[in-house]
């Protein structure tokens, strides 16, 4: 494999740096919250884990598109280190919001609107995963994927939207009508700093994160060219 490019290598001490000071302001910065206190910390990795997930699912549907448009490998290869990426953030950002539910609904899970299509979001990407153990050609394989991945992309928008069209009791922070009854709560202006301060710095560990598994999806491709090359 070749070493790491020396942007790669900056860009690995930057999200270390940022996450350190993301975790000084989430801790030392912003204030309590009047009614959840130290439990409203969570609220800040949730809401940034959750977003980046998102963001991935949304560039793998566009990767998709990019490959069914020039049929080109490495495009199958950033869709699939998006989704895998995307995957285990969403998973930790439904595991946080569970924990922080608990002190707050009184419950770990609810099947309320957001959570439901959360839940239904990864289990879609879990099955892409699957789709793609069982073909063993590349083209192939690699086709399909791209469709399923657009296809999918629909649940991203459901689950973001859930929260406003239907009543819930998960909070609404982003673009919120600032209506109580649908759990929406109020940011003090540090409040806001540290929120959009933890956005960046998580989108800044995905892209970190993202370019090492394209890189690794690049050595794995070389591999299977090899098994391939040896059986015929």
């Amino acid at each position: 494999m070749k070493p790491q490019p020396i942007a790669l290598k900056v860009l690995n001490i930057v999200s270390v740096l940022l996450f350190l000071a993301a975790l000084c302001m989430v801790f030392l910065y912003a204030p309590l919250e009047a009614t959840m206190n130290y439990v409203q910390k969570i609220f800040y990795f949730h809401i940034a884990i959750a977003w980046v997930g998102m963001l991935g699912f949304i560039a793998a549907a566009v990767a998709g598109v990019v490959y069914l448009v020039k049929h080109d490998q490495k495009w199958d290869i950033v869709e699939l280190a998006a989704v895998e990426i995307s995957l285990a953030f969403f998973f930790i950002a439904i595991a946080a919001g569970s924990i922080w539910a608990r002190p707050t609904w009184g419950t770990y899970w609810t099947w309320e609107p957001r959570l439901t299509t959360a839940a239904i979001l990864e289990m879609v990407y879990i099955a892409y995963l699957l789709l793609r153990q069982g073909i063993d050609d590349p083209d192939r394989r690699a086709r399909f994927s791209a469709v399923y991945t657009l296809i999918s992309a629909i649940s991203v928008p459901i689950t973001f939207m859930s929260i406003r069209l239907f009543r819930t009791i998960h909070p609404v922070v982003i673009l919120t009508n600032g209506n109580a009854s649908q759990g929406s709560f109020d940011m003090t202006s540090k409040m806001l700093v540290t929120m959009f301060f933890t956005l960046f710095t998580f989108s800044v560990i995905f892209v970190n994160l993202f370019w090492h598994r394209i890189r690794l999806g690049q050595l794995a491709q070389q591999v299977e060219q090899l098994k391939l090359e040896e059986l015929q």
